[in-house]
């Protein structure tokens, strides 16, 4: 059986998750989505908050391929949960050059650590290449529309967690 690992925050996860994703689990019999307990980053989702999520965004897709998806949380380097969990090779989502070159480092160490399992990049579509968790919750918090780059179980969340009504581009137009 082959294990893939896709780790990551996932505060929020958003449709440039889904897409990779996506894409992986058609490279992997079973997909473990890793998601750090990062505290450092101060999340603004909890940790539970962050799987439940990802675990109903994934049932659907886990339907669509066939692929089990499964939502793992970790604390420990990623190499050890990658070990935990079986993976034979991690999946790392890019965005652009920026994020390549960080991903290289980590590949060096990673690979330092235990050459057997291989990590494999895949590139953002196009349409979600700009999309960043990060970006989100700014463009949440500041009443944004950002329903083009998150599902609508996130979408509402994220106005719940913000206290905020999220203005649709729809809206906004109307309103002019």
């Amino acid at each position: 059986m082959r294990i893939g690992l896709y780790p990551g925050t996932f505060d929020p996860i958003t449709l440039g998750h889904i897409d990779i994703i996506r894409r992986a689990a058609a490279l992997v019999d079973r997909l473990v989505i890793g998601v750090a307990i990062n505290r450092d980053k101060g999340p603004l989702f909890s940790l539970e908050e962050r799987v439940e999520m990802i675990e109903a965004e994934c049932a659907k897709l886990s339907e669509q391929t066939g692929t089990e998806i499964v939502a793992h949380p970790f604390e420990n380097l990623l190499i050890d949960c990658a070990r935990d969990v079986g993976a034979q090779v991690i999946v790392r989502g890019l965005r652009a050059v920026a994020d390549f070159e960080y991903e290289f480092q980590m590949v060096g160490m990673n690979r330092s650590l235990d050459d057997s399992i291989e990590t494999v990049f895949l590139m953002a579509e196009a349409r979600h290449q700009a999309i960043a968790s990060k970006l989100v919750k700014e463009i949440a918090r500041l009443h944004g529309d950002v329903s083009k780059f998150v599902t609508p179980l996130v979408n509402d969340r994220l106005q719940d967690r913000l206290g905020v009504a999220i203005k649709s581009k729809s809206t906004r137009t109307a309103s002019v």
